[in-house]
């Protein structure tokens, strides 16, 4: 138990410490630039909340804050942003203007140092790799949900996916290339779903499947209900039940039943809750060797409830490989599953809204998950290059508050040749602030409901929703 509440400990300050260090580095680009262009800095601060620390060094105020969130550097002749960062401390008609052009460097700072941290990540990726699963690399169909649209119209296990919506696809998850978004993604009444069976083409029109969900809750996006091929591995037999008397082992692969291939291990799981009472025959596979094992199930606990079950776990991951991305790719393929995200979320016939997204909760979250396994530390550098290369894009992004609205209220004072009423600023400032406070707000409502002592309690209450979502 002191083993466990200290490795949830270890995961938590990892991610404090990984997720920390975006922001501060992306607000360490904007105060070495402001020192270069010699721009008033009032702070510098690493975290919010009152003040741990703090000291005046060559009129700059460095501060160590209570609530591990982040940074900030507090620039007035830039921009007022007393919301976020405080009323500043002196008075801004009393500062030396600064041109235009000093405004836009200090403003692209930031993502540009995002983009360098990105960089760099993505070169110890490279070196070091990723895990990869099989659904990253495959777009064979492993398992049909029953009376799902897929099943309805005839698509199958062993079945590979060529073409989704008009679009190849070489992967079934992820953003780039993948089943599952394109299906997410699609917007016409019907999606075309181009595949290979036995060495011929075939496409079939699929109308996707979309969950009721109630008011609080995220919105359902678009899927076929249909799982990727995954290798049949077993984690664990568990002892005294019809698996470990049949001499099955961990590690074994299932490769089948009673002569017929299994391409995900819920096809088996499927079998046996249908067919309780009937004897089986599995064809594993064991360093190389294939053999025969028949098994029984009996009912056995799960969950509180008594289920027919042969006593085995499944290894979640399947099959791991290792890849080496190089760096470009990397950035290619953050920068794209960026744009395409803020595409899908502009579109007025997306499933994909702003609630779809995640702020710091729902980030953290991810961190947390992905440091929890085995090769946890490098797919967080992996996820942490797509990260800083999201917080480069969206921050380019012309709204007020933002780098990208700096840039753009410079150009106007460029065009305009004087700055933009400093009353006027506060008031877009102030209320971009409260919008972009409030987005945020609501994000991560449904952040905190994919919290997994909340999304139980949740899920029980929409037993439907919860044995179907999270499939493409």
């Amino acid at each position: 138990m002191l083993l466990h509440i200290a490795r949830v400990i270890l995961i938590l300050l990892e991610v404090l410490v990984l997720f920390n260090l975006l922001i501060v580095v992306h607000e360490l680009g904007h105060f070495l630039a402001a020192r270069w262009r010699g721009l008033y800095i009032e702070r510098f601060g690493v975290w919010f909340g009152k003040p741990l620390w703090k000291k005046t060094i060559n009129g700059v105020q460095y501060s160590l804050g209570s609530l591990p969130f982040g940074g900030f550097v507090a620039l007035p002749q830039l921009a007022p942003m007393d919301i976020i960062e405080g009323k500043a401390d002196v008075d801004r008609a009393k500062l030396a203007p600064i041109s235009a052009l000093d405004k836009i460097i200090v403003a692209v700072a930031g993502p540009l140092f995002s983009l360098i941290l990105a960089l760099f990540f993505a070169g110890i990726v490279w070196v070091v790799g990723h895990p990869v699963g099989e659904s990253d690399s495959t777009t064979i169909i492993g398992y049909v949900l029953p009376d799902s649209p897929a099943q309805k119209v005839g698509l199958q296990p062993g079945d590979k996916i060529l073409e989704v919506d008009g679009k190849p696809v070489r992967r079934f998850l992820g953003m780039n290339d993948s089943v599952s978004w394109d299906v997410v993604r699609s917007e016409g009444d019907k999606i075309a779903v181009k595949f290979q069976r036995d060495g011929k083409v075939q496409t079939v029109w699929v109308e996707p499947y979309k969950a009721e969900t109630r008011g609080w809750r995220r919105k359902s996006v678009r899927q076929l209900l249909i799982l990727p091929a995954e290798t049949a591995i077993i984690d664990k037999v568990e002892p005294n039940t019809p698996a470990a008397a049949a001499g099955l082992h961990p590690h074994d692969i299932v490769r089948g039943f009673d002569q017929t291939p299994i391409y995900n291990p819920v096809a088996l799981l499927e079998y046996i809750s249908q067919h309780p009472k009937d004897q089986l025959v599995l064809h594993v596979e064991r360093g190389g060797e294939r053999f025969d094992v028949p098994v029984k199930p009996t009912l056995l606990p799960t969950e509180g409830e008594m289920k027919p079950r042969i006593g085995i776990q499944w290894d979640t991951t399947g099959k791991m490989s290792i890849a080496h991305p190089n760096p470009i790719e990397q950035l290619y393929n953050s920068v794209a599953s960026t744009l395409k995200t803020i595409g899908a979320v502009a579109s007025p016939k997306s499933d994909v809204k702003l609630q779809h997204l995640s702020g710091p909760v729902g980030i953290g979250r991810i961190y947390y998950l992905l440091f929890q396994s085995e090769r946890g530390w490098q797919l967080a550098l992996w996820f942490s290059v797509i990260l800083n290369v999201n917080l480069a894009i969206l921050n380019m992004l012309p709204i007020p508050v933002l780098d990208g609205g700096h840039i753009v209220l410079a150009i106007i004072e460029s065009v305009r040749r004087k700055p933009v009423n400093m009353r006027v600023l506060e008031v877009i400032q102030t209320s971009c602030a409260m919008l972009i406070i409030g987005y945020m707000l609501y994000v991560t409502f449904f952040d905190v409901q994919d919290l997994p002592f909340i999304k139980n309690r949740l899920d029980k209450l929409e037993p439907e929703r919860a044995s179907t979502t999270q499939k493409p």
